[in-house]
């Protein structure tokens, strides 16, 4: 999904989603990219790394709770 960013208030970015609303998203969100307003942000969501993370801190519970 792409996003404009419409302009910055405060603590907050505000972007134009595909359907023309307006959301405000935290500036953090895009502080590694330094955005300039009407730059487009592509917003994707990485299914594998989803799934790696998840196994992950799977692993690490179950390790955890073995120890006690």
């Amino acid at each position: 999904m792409k996003v404009v960013i419409d302009r910055f208030e405060g603590d907050f970015a505000l972007v134009e989603m595909e359907d023309k609303t307006i959301l405000p998203v935290p500036k953090t969100l895009f502080l590694p990219l330094s955005p300039k307003e009407g730059d487009v942000v592509d917003i994707s969501i990485d299914r594998a790394e989803t799934q790696s993370r998840l196994q992950k801190n799977d692993a690490r519970l179950k390790a955890l709770f073995r120890r006690q």
